[in-house]
């Protein structure tokens, strides 16, 4: 008789069970309920399909519809096969490549035989793939040999799974899912795992959305491919709350708010850099304003430090090497090769552009000699940066190449990192709510695989992290506490901040990171009091993020709405006949003299065209003029999103908006 597995429930009881059982017959034997509502299994903490037999003793968890992370995850993944078995079906020719779930939905990106697909493929495509969910066909996982999987996608005509076939590394082992029984079943190479078949997802509660380019392998240098996007969820209920979400997003879309209060455009003349128009940097000041009176009034010191840098130093701070490709190098061509790169010859014959802040900081804090007593030393800088993000990627304002952070570096003694961690936790929930956010999550990026430092170190300062989130009481469910395993950044781990927007988006926008590789790869030090030097913990800190993306934010957050003291333009003084403009005008000289942001509309057009067109510009408030208040040295108020107006006197006007105008933190 075969050596029976013991598999360990989560409430601790065992099932003894033979070789070639599946987490699927353990649901079973425990009830007929549970076997129809398994939908996958964690087996030693890994997601697993619930159809593969155990391979030994484990610990088993069965995972349900109400386990919504993973089982969204699983539909996903599944979605995005069906996808492209149902293009192979309708465009016979067509290459597969690969087809991930995102955080959303699911795309593919396929190498069309004819013509590059289109929006107008989509509905046929959708329909197809309901009906092969319909046949609910079973999703079979095998392993096959990289010799055989190879042989397979080459006899088919696909290159692009036989190339990457070929490049996994020889231990790995090469999983291929099944969809359907005999020669007709379509196959894809995958890790997996699935659902058990086609049928088990829901042919209502998924959406494809659109097509665009991508280059295989995002490389430019690659065939051109075709990405389907698709939006995908457990039930319709949610498929229609997600579409109604998007719909409102469109609304709220920065780029067309952005041209409708004339704030910024774009251009290819310069692709992922932001050209401000008037009101919109007013926008920007208002915001560095606050932001600077709020790093004064907490103890930081600003500087400013050089764009242009040695790439010698780049190199020492070991962003060289993880981060060059992302960099403006100047000249943009050096003698090397093409495994190790440029050859760094002579002092400035290589250059880059400061894709971050932190190895300049680090060079104003070694100035001098600094003691035990001087930290923390906190050096704030509002710095310009330069990354070459790819094409495809540049998104509006959200996404750019040129932008400027909140930066910040606070250098500290071991014994200060948890309370400065917290002043700073504290710091960020102050300027979250004064910008109209009242609910974001809290996530520990922990160690990536690729990094800098000992095991020590990177123990050290997530538990650094842990104790200071948990100091400030945001260590909670409420704050949607998570820790992210390998997605911290080579030289540290991070806490990350994430806003929830007005439509329930979320954006990690802050950020905080504990670093000691830094402090060591630059040679930063201080004299202890025991006389001796020692290394300092260097603290990565932004609160926003990058302003264009924080900016991009507020627009959708707040739809153009601004509060009215980030408002660019406050309030319009509007005429009705031409004998109130002289009052208009004195009307509009108090408020300005009150230092509110106001214009004058004394355009011979009629009030309500006037009105409409203020209003899709977001004014706040408009001030309506006509003979009467002229003479009776009143306004009427119309304040953006309100039905109707109120009679005011003039001071009482002023008043009421200088209130209103005022910053939070001078209030």
């Amino acid at each position: 008789m075969s050596e029976m597995f013991r598999i360990t429930l989560p409430d601790g009881s065992v099932r003894e069970v033979a070789p070639g059982t599946t987490p699927a017959d353990i649901a079973a034997a425990i009830g007929p309920g549970l076997a129809k509502a398994a939908i996958a299994a964690r087996v030693d903490g890994e997601l697993r399909d619930i159809m593969r037999p155990f391979e030994g003793d484990a610990q088993l968890a069965l995972v349900t519809s109400r386990d919504e992370k993973d089982a969204l995850e699983l539909a996903r993944h599944d979605y995005a096969h069906i996808l492209a078995e149902a293009v192979q079906h309708l465009f016979p020719g067509t290459q597969i490549t690969f087809g991930p779930s995102t955080d959303d939905g699911f795309y593919y990106d396929f190498a069309p035989r004819d013509r590059q697909f289109t929006d107008e493929d989509l509905p046929a495509i959708e329909e197809e793939m309901r009906r092969i969910i319909a046949r609910d066909e079973p999703l079979i996982r095998e392993v096959w040999s990289r010799e055989d999987l190879i042989a397979r996608w080459k006899a088919e005509g696909e290159r692009f799974k036989a190339e990457w076939a070929a490049e996994l590394p020889e231990g790995e082992e090469l999983t291929v899912y099944r969809a359907g029984k005999g020669e007709n079943a379509w196959l894809d190479m995958c890790r997996g795992p699935h659902l058990a078949s086609t049928g088990k997802v829901d042919p209502q509660a998924f959406k494809l959305t659109r097509v665009s380019g991508a280059y295989w392998r995002g490389d430019q240098k690659n065939a051109m491919l075709s990405r389907i996007y698709g939006t995908g969820w457990l039930n319709k209920k949610q498929l229609d709350a997600h579409l109604l979400q998007l719909e409102e997003a469109a609304k709220r879309d920065h780029r067309r708010i952005g041209q409708d209060m004339d704030l910024f455009h774009l251009q290819s003349e310069a692709q992922g850099s932001v050209f401000w128009h008037p009101k919109g940097f007013v926008l920007w000041r208002q915001l560095e304003a606050y932001m600077r009176r709020r790093l004064d009034a907490a103890g930081y010191e600003e500087i400013k430090t050089p764009q242009l840098m040695d790439a010698r130093q780049w190199e020492q701070s070991g962003h060289w090497g993880k981060y060059r490709e992302n960099m403006f190098v100047v000249p943009d061509e050096i003698p090397g090769t093409e495994e190790e790169g440029p050859v760094l010859t002579g002092t400035g014959d290589l250059m880059a552009l400061k894709p971050m802040n932190c190895p300049a900081h680090i060079l104003v804090f070694k100035q001098g000699i600094k003691s035990y007593r001087d930290l923390p030393i906190r050096l704030a800088e509002f710095g310009c940066c330069h990354r070459n993000e790819p094409h495809g990627a540049l998104h509006g304002i959200m996404r750019v190449r040129q932008f400027t952070q909140d930066d910040a570096h606070i250098f500290v003694r071991e014994d200060q990192l948890i309370e400065e961690v917290k002043n700073f936790c504290d710091l960020l929930d102050s300027v979250y709510k004064d910008l109209g956010f009242d609910q974001y999550a809290i996530k520990l990026a922990l160690r990536p695989d690729k990094r800098f430092g000992s095991e020590e170190m990177w123990d050290w300062s997530e538990q650094s992290l842990r104790d200071a989130v948990e100091a400030t009481g945001r260590h909670t469910a409420e704050y949607g506490w998570e820790e992210l395993p390998g997605e911290g950044a080579f030289y540290a781990p991070k806490l990350e901040f994430h806003l929830t927007d007005a439509i329930g988006r979320t954006w990690q926008v802050g950020t905080i990171q504990t670093d000691t590789v830094l402090p060591e790869r630059l040679d930063a030090s201080y004299v202890g009091e025991d006389g001796e030097r020692h290394r300092p913990v260097m603290l990565h800190r932004a609160i926003l993020g990058t302003f264009e993306r924080f900016i991009g934010i507020l627009i959708e957050h707040h739809a153009g709405r601004f509060p009215l003291w980030l408002s660019p333009v406050q309030a319009v003084v509007a005429t009705i006949v031409s004998d109130a403009d002289d009052y208009a005008r004195e009307v509009a000289a108090k408020l300005a003299a009150a230092g509110i942001r106001v214009e004058t509309d004394l355009r011979n057009e009629k009030i309500n065209y006037k009105v409409r067109e203020h209003s899709v510009a977001k004014v706040p408030n408009l001030l309506v003029i006509g003979k009467r208040e002229a003479e009776e040295g009143t306004i009427a108020l119309r304040v953006l999103g309100s039905q109707g107006q109120q009679m005011l006197t003039l001071d009482e006007a002023v008043a009421r908006l200088v209130a209103e105008a005022t910053p939070p933190d001078l209030r």
